[in-house]
């Protein structure tokens, strides 16, 4: 089937996203083990993510964990060196698909303020056709009812949409629906999969 639009993940797709990494860096890797086994520091972002307040999720948690206090409110006051760097080829991507006219759309788990914070630093955020962040839409992947939202809205059938995503699961729900998908390992592989299905040369998906 041709590819109609093109449907980005952001997190390990767009820019980097490994609280572990930037936590290892600040309190060492043998506190950063004790800290997440004993605190559900990822479920709580999956609550921002559905979206619940950034900060008040954060801090709440935090009071409920005196002993790792300090460390829990560096995910909402550090939050900007955890989404980072950048993946400078996948934008380089993006833009060179929305330059031949395909439309290019945003479906990722991202609560609001953090969404509209990392606007404020990465420009790409802002040059989707259409965005689908779940903590605006209060669902999150790989739950059906976000993909069946972005289907109704978008205009295009599921078959033409060319979903790219970091994690299995979100992939096997879309493919569920007939989307086509490729799970994003590296900016390299997504190139060669786009030049694949005719969507950019070889020089544009350098």
């Amino acid at each position: 089937m041709p590819i109609h639009a093109v449907v980005f993940d952001i997190g390990n797709v767009l820019l980097e996203w490994h609280p572990e990494r930037f936590y290892d860096a600040q309190i060492g890797e043998a506190r950063r083990r004790a800290l997440f086994a004993q605190v559900d520091l990822h479920g709580m972002n999956l609550d921002v993510d559905r979206g619940h307040d950034f900060r008040d999720s954060v801090y709440a948690l935090a009071e409920q964990h005196p002993e790792w206090q300090d460390e829990i409110r560096l995910w909402h006051d550090s939050w900007l060196q955890m989404a980072t760097p950048e993946i400078p080829h996948s934008t380089r991507l993006l833009r060179a698909l929305r330059a031949r006219g395909l439309p290019v759309f945003a479906l990722s788990n991202f609560g609001i303020g953090t969404f509209e914070l990392a606007c404020t630093v990465y420009p790409v955020l802002e040059e989707f056709d259409r965005s689908y962040v779940s903590g605006y839409m209060q669902v999150i992947k790989p739950d059906a009812e976000i993909y069946a939202r972005l289907e109704a809205d978008c205009d295009h059938a599921p078959a033409h949409l060319l979903f790219v995503d970091d994690k299995l699961e979100n992939i096997e729900a879309a493919a569920a629906r007939g989307w086509q998908t490729h799970l994003f390992t590296s900016p390299d592989g997504w190139a060669e999969r786009l030049v694949s299905e005719g969507l950019l040369t070889q020089d544009q998906a350098t």
